[in-house]
């Protein structure tokens, strides 16, 4: 099996999501930062497009959302499972919560002034600038919730968490499953990067536990990796064979056309390619760059739509 590489930046909520769930399977990996803006030239030769954090990428195939990242790592090393067979379907739905509803609440609640002052201290005002056009543009206009409203949001969805947790070590039961990871990554920056506002875990307890034991699972065996070096490995890879023959067609789009693929709410730049796969869970588009070479590009349906490119 090639490397896996992650594209990442250090405080990104999200990839600590994935770095927690490559700890916990034990596995080695190589860490390629990418800027926390556009422009990331590097990371859009790969994925032609796609630009949100993290990027899994493993030769010449790149798989970007964590959720579609979360069923790849699951494949490479089923143990520990991040999917129990009993609460499979469960889990997943408390995972889609967190990496939305509750992601969404506790960023608002986070970039009060005094988070804002934690995580841009020392940052040049330009800076700070560059970040708010790049993060307003990924909504494309949508408000950002009320600092107000956020809070209250994220006191109840705090008490939730805590009642899950009630009389067991993690969410599910005695071992982490994919909503642990979920549920831990917007409250790691709240206690990380604006530890000023990381008082409104106290009132939880039960949930301050729960963070002590999922940071102490680690990020497993982490290596280097130049951006360069990364767009070397896939232009001298070969993508894997897609699986053409599970076929699932709810667009009346073939395989072979010409697509495009977006996030269907935020982070909307998309990617255009040749649709080789469209499985009941992922879609595989083929598609070339000149410092890249040829690779596929893989998209979770969930939150993305597929639309055929005009003649």
């Amino acid at each position: 099996m090639s490397d896996l590489i992650l594209h990442h930046y250090p405080t990104s909520p999200f990839a600590e999501k994935v770095r927690l769930i490559l700890g916990h399977k034990q596995l080695a990996w190589k860490s390629v930062f990418i800027p926390m803006v556009m422009p990331k030239p590097d990371l859009t030769a790969l994925t032609g497009g796609y630009r949100k954090t993290p990027v899994l990428q493993i030769g010449a195939d790149i798989y970007c959302d964590t959720a579609l990242i979360c069923d790849v790592l699951e494949q490479l090393a089923p143990t520990p499972t991040l999917y129990p067979e009993a609460i499979q379907g469960a889990a997943r739905i408390v995972a889609q919560w967190a990496d939305s509803a509750l992601f969404t609440a506790s960023m608002a609640y986070n970039f009060q002034p005094a988070g804002v002052a934690q995580v841009f201290a020392g940052v040049p005002a330009e800076g700070v600038q560059a970040f708010v056009a790049d993060r307003t543009a990924m909504r494309s206009g949508a408000a950002r919730m009320a600092s107000s409203d956020a809070t209250g949001t994220y006191k109840s969805y705090l008490r939730r968490i805590a009642s899950m947790l009630h009389g067991q070590d993690f969410l599910f039961g005695p071992q982490p499953c994919v909503a642990d990871f979920a549920v831990y990554h917007p409250l790691w920056f709240t206690h990380e990067r604006t530890p000023a506002l990381a008082g409104i875990l106290e009132a939880t307890p039960q949930v301050q536990g729960w963070m002590a034991r999922m940071k102490a699972i680690g990020h497993g065996t982490i290596g280097k990796c130049s951006a360069e070096e990364a767009l070397q490995t896939a232009h001298s890879s070969t993508p894997v064979a897609v699986q053409a023959e599970v076929f699932q067609d709810e667009h009346g789009i073939a395989l072979g056309n010409l697509v495009v693929i977006a996030s269907d709410n935020f982070g909307l730049e998309p990617t255009q390619g040749e649709l080789v796969a469209a499985t009941a869970s992922r879609y595989s588009l083929r598609r070339s760059d000149e410092r890249a070479g040829t690779v596929h590009v893989h998209f979770p349906r969930v939150g993305f739509t597929l639309k055929k490119v005009s003649p």
